[in-house]
């Protein structure tokens, strides 16, 4: 005989299963955020403090990068140097005696020769003593290199004690050096010394008053030391006549 089919009953229950599925996921759900409402703030705070550090460390490693005045040599404000010093040798600059401007390797303060050496001769002149004191006490300010770079006009000279005006401008370098080094104590391991006679005039050699600009000794004080500047000097006269 063949078989009864028993009929299948249907299961009118199975949502519950997907219903406690979608219960344990919404349960999950809000423990987590409980759990991220409730953060230890002690914790959050030192993870903010030390943020806020790095960051302050960054913007003064960033500034120090970044400032055009700041040196390897821990130089002051150039350009507040700068001022500095044309306001103390006011009155030599609007005489004419003293002429001050920036370059890229420093600051460089001409030293108009009819002011500081008789005409022909490398013996500073006792009354401008004050003047090259002023530029001292700035020396001591900047510990970076000092090159002096002596200066003529293109007329030739020859007395008993110049040869050419290569040895006249090296030799007057030479003496504003010994003055700085003894009587104002600069160190003379700061110092390089330049004689380029007529060789880089700021002014005509045709005309007496351009001459009066050539004759000149320059005081450069370096942004970084004469070695790291890359600086070999100018041509003694010595080197000059080999």
């Amino acid at each position: 005989m063949p078989r009864k089919r028993v009929e299948e009953r249907a299961n009118h229950e199975r949502w519950l299963v997907s219903y406690a599925d979608f219960i344990t996921l919404l349960f999950a759900f809000f423990v987590v955020m409980f759990a991220t409402s409730h953060v230890d703030k002690k914790k959050v705070q030192q993870v903010s403090d030390s943020v806020q550090q790095a960051i302050n460390k960054g913007a003064q490693v960033s500034h120090a990068t970044k400032d055009p005045n700041s040196t390897a040599t821990g130089n002051p404000d150039v350009p507040e140097i700068e001022a500095q010093l044309k306001m103390a040798l006011s009155e030599e600059i609007t005489a004419g005696k003293v002429s001050i401007h920036m370059e890229p390797r420093g600051l460089v303060i001409s030293l108009r020769q009819g002011a500081f050496f008789p005409s022909g001769g490398d013996t500073i002149a006792p009354d401008s003593y004050p003047s090259v004191a002023k530029i001292a006490a700035v020396m001591k300010k900047m510990p970076g290199g000092i090159q002096l770079e002596g200066h003529t006009d293109s007329v030739p000279i020859h007395n008993e004690h110049f040869r050419s005006n290569w040895e006249l401008s090296t030799a007057r370098s030479i003496a504003m050096m010994d003055l700085l080094c003894t009587r104002y104590e600069i160190s003379n391991k700061r110092f390089g010394v330049a004689g380029y006679a007529d060789t880089q005039p700021v002014a005509s050699n045709e005309e007496e008053q351009g001459r009066e600009h050539n004759r000149r000794v320059d005081v450069v004080l370096l942004n970084q030391p004469r070695e790291s500047a890359g600086l070999s000097g100018g041509k003694t006269s010595e080197e000059k006549n080999e």
